[in-house]
């Protein structure tokens, strides 16, 4: 089932997939992207390009056509004072990208909660993905409700204590403000032996964002390959965000090669687009 439907949307060629992540050109020479899809936004999780400092982080962002990112403390840090914070934003947009979220943010105790959402509201950021321990969801909320960022709390996946799953969180955030639910990390939830697309129906309006990836098992031992090589059925994942209203972003999280990972990059970026134009009807 997985390699047709590989086949039936890529015809097989890894070429075609990189080609459609790194744009088209149109008559006027001018490259241009596809459009994300029905209803949501396509990004980048900084953290693909962990190895990287930040200017190559956005080129790479850009190389492959994305225009969104979140961003992971490597590439600002939790601590950076105020004044750092601001331009560290403004240098992203000035690079032509939207800094929509920050994470995944780990919150231990209420002090690092208050610095995570200070740092947050700093950045002019509208979600934050994060975990935070159990006993300090009360404090989140609060700070929620004080600030509106949004918190997306993400799914770790087999071995994970605090929020394996993205039922787990669900269970956790139910009675809580609307505006905390779940980060799906699609490849997390595979591994765990559950199916991405019923996972993503089940959070509803609670889905507020997507770790996009592909892994090469839905066991604990699965990895991330390029999208489209692996175990997830994205295309099903894809019409069900569609079906469900998602209106949030899907950032590619892609933790192979993390010396190199422009190529692997380019070619998830270039599946999903691809899966995405054969589902609206739409071309690049």
């Amino acid at each position: 089932m997985k390699t047709t439907t590989r086949r039936g949307f890529l015809g097989g060629s890894l070429a075609a997939a990189a080609g459609a992540a790194l744009g088209t050109t149109g008559r006027s020479g001018e490259r241009r992207a596809p459009a994300a899809g029905p209803g949501f936004a396509l990004g980048l999780a900084s953290y693909t390009c962990r190895e990287f400092g930040l200017d190559a982080a956005l080129a790479m962002a850009r190389r492959v056509g994305l225009d969104r990112i979140c961003l992971k403390d490597m590439h600002l840090p939790l601590d950076s004072p105020a004044e750092v914070i601001r331009a560290t934003v403004e240098k992203v947009k000035a690079r032509g990208l939207v800094p929509y979220a920050c994470g995944v943010v780990y919150m231990t105790s209420e002090a690092e909660v208050d610095r995570a959402f200070a740092y947050a509201a700093t950045a002019g950021l509208g979600v934050m993905v994060g975990v935070p321990e159990h006993d300090l969801l009360g404090r989140a909320e609060r700070k929620v409700q004080e600030t509106g960022i949004s918190l997306a709390i993400h799914n770790h996946g087999p071995g994970d204590l605090r929020y394996p799953t993205p039922a787990s969180v669900l269970e956790r955030v139910s009675k809580l403000d609307p505006r905390i639910g779940v980060c799906l990390d699609v490849g997390h939830c595979r591994r765990s032996g559950i199916d991405p697309a019923r996972a993503a129906a089940a959070c509803g309006p609670r889905l507020l964002d997507v770790h996009m990836k592909d892994v090469s098992a839905a066991t604990a031992e699965g990895a991330t390959v390029e999208c489209g090589r692996g175990v997830i059925d994205l295309p099903r994942l894809l019409r069900t965000l569609g079906a469900i209203g998602f209106r949030g972003t899907a950032s590619f999280e892609y933790e192979k090669d993390g010396g190199d990972p422009l190529a692997g990059l380019a070619e998830s970026v270039g599946y999903v687009r691809g899966v995405l134009a054969a589902l609206t009807g739409g071309g690049a």
